[in-house]
């Protein structure tokens, strides 16, 4: 299986790093490739043109920019959705890393 690039997306990039150790653990102990970062929703942008992204996961926080995110990756054919907010609070990176995982299917 390719690796596969995750890109979380939160208001300041901050409370979603210790998210994206979770998930990176919860990959290695699953033996998959990854690649998962998380940037502040103003660099997001900067992201998208520097990285080959696979699916993009908005932290509850920035759920309202949903609309404006499907804009911009609906051309690139990137997945996207809000990470679920009980498993963002309780830092769940096995079941947020699942999510990705149903998004980017057989892509």
């Amino acid at each position: 299986m390719a690796k596969k690039t995750i890109m979380l997306v939160c208001s300041a990039g901050m409370s979603t790093s210790l998210l994206v150790t979770k998930m990176q653990k919860a990959a290695e102990e699953k033996g998959l490739e990854t690649d998962i970062f998380a940037v502040s929703a103003s660099d997001a942008d900067n992201s998208l043109e520097e990285k080959n992204v696979d699916v993009l996961l908005l932290g509850p926080q920035v759920r309202f920019m949903k609309a404006q995110f499907e804009q911009k990756l609906a051309p690139k054919g990137i997945p996207l959705d809000v990470i679920n907010m009980a498993d963002y609070g309780m830092m769940n990176g096995e079941k947020v890393l699942e999510q990705a995982e149903k998004l980017i299917g057989d892509k």
